[in-house]
């Protein structure tokens, strides 16, 4: 039995299945794909992100002229990752989507990951898929080290009792 059979049938570890994550991983990988191949840029989301931040930022850091020249097609991308998510929800669960999290903890966890992007100089899509597939030593230690501070951080919150 190979790997993926063995994750495909260890419905402890994937309770909803694994096939959302297959289709998911596939469309970010082809899309980083495409943009690197047309354009040579590593299609980073916080990057990508942090671009849009020029339509409403005199600061310099946020108008860098390469940036800002691709600032459209950038926002254009982003959208696409957030509309296709949307898209997927629509076709295969068309219920509402809730949560139980509390919107303080996912306002929290969303300010931690951008730090941490920012600290870390790119995010899972940047180094985590183009950078540990090109097999930069940069994106090698960066995701070696924010997975495992997300592993200690997981680990401990639970330890303590937080549950989602």
């Amino acid at each position: 039995m190979t790997a993926l059979a063995q994750l495909a049938f260890a419905p402890e570890l994937f309770p909803n299945g694994v096939a959302q994550y297959l289709i998911g991983g596939f469309f970010v990988g082809f899309g980083i794909s495409v943009i690197y191949l047309g354009t040579g840029i590593i299609a980073g989301n916080s990057t990508f992100l942090e671009t849009s931040l020029s339509y409403v930022s005199k600061l310099p850091r946020f108008n860098i002229p390469r940036f800002v020249e691709s600032r459209d097609w950038r926002v254009l991308f982003t959208a696409s990752i957030i509309l296709g998510a949307v898209a997927y929800k629509a076709i295969f669960d068309p219920s509402i989507f809730v949560t139980e999290v509390q919107w303080w903890r996912l306002l929290g966890g969303g300010v931690l990951v951008g730090i941490g992007t920012r600290i870390g100089k790119g995010c899972t899509a940047g180094h985590g898929v183009c950078g540990v597939g090109s097999v930069s030593r940069t994106s090698l230690v960066n995701v070696a080290l924010f997975v495992g501070t997300a592993i200690v951080v997981a680990l401990g919150v639970a330890a303590m009792g937080v549950t989602p």
